[in-house]
């Protein structure tokens, strides 16, 4: 039987749902990280009326809280609640949509809110936020860095001829994609489906010539595995 082979990019990390969730509907998922992840301690600001997270990575390395937890989308909110966070809610969406369920929910008149995030990550939220009258406090407490090599395991599935499709979550991971892929690649990515979760890593895989590059309706999870 041909094997139903799909990359995922996503770093090791943060790829065990997904994966999990690919095997359940059939799929060989070949994890092949395009950035690794360092954690950076942070401290939890006082007064806080709430934690906003934009990713898993963000909840990996936040520090125990009994405050509220606003999460970007389900996968994020699902982390937060495996941490142990007790009053978490989903935005379903992308950090606009995060903006605009924080403003439903809380009171800009109130105690600051803490945006814990990535190296170089939340700024576009941070200043939404701030035109809605919130205060933020923006706290970095993980790194994300692009890996040096292309994957051995993504080379090897891609040559292998029986890859079906490669998620992209993030116009960061297309475009080191992108970059490192090795020549001999190329040919094969003919045949194989390309899955962004929005319109710039949509873009950023532009420059090969996939079988098809698809986007989500929704920049979640749930609305790139739904184009498989």
């Amino acid at each position: 039987m041909t094997a139903r082979l799909v990359l995922v990019t996503r770093p090791a990390d943060d790829a065990g749902a997904l994966q999990a969730r690919l095997a359940a509907q059939g799929w060989h998922p070949v994890v092949a990280p395009l950035f690794t992840v360092a954690g950076t301690p942070i401290a939890m600001p006082d007064p806080i009326q709430a934690v906003l997270v934009t990713s898993g990575n963000a909840v990996a390395h936040l520090p125990a809280t009994t405050l509220p937890v606003f999460a970007v989308g389900d996968t994020t909110a699902e982390r937060a609640r495996a941490r142990g966070f007790r009053q978490v809610e989903s935005a379903a969406g992308d950090a606009a949509a995060l903006a605009r369920l924080v403003a439903l929910r809380l009171d800009p008149r109130a105690a600051p809110l803490l945006l814990a995030t990535g190296a170089g990550q939340g700024h576009g939220l941070v200043a939404d936020l701030r035109a809605r009258g919130f205060q933020v406090v923006r706290r970095v407490c993980y790194r994300a860095s692009p890996v040096r090599r292309f994957p051995e395991a993504a080379t090897a599935a891609i040559l292998s001829g029986q890859l079906h499709a490669a998620l992209f979550l993030s116009a960061e991971t297309a475009r080191t994609f992108v970059r490192l892929l090795p020549r001999e690649c190329n040919d094969a990515l003919t045949h194989v489906a390309a899955l962004a979760i929005g319109e710039s890593t949509a873009d950023a895989l532009a420059p090969i010539a996939w079988l098809r590059i698809s986007r989500a309706s929704t920049p979640t999870l749930d609305g790139v595995l739904a184009l498989i």
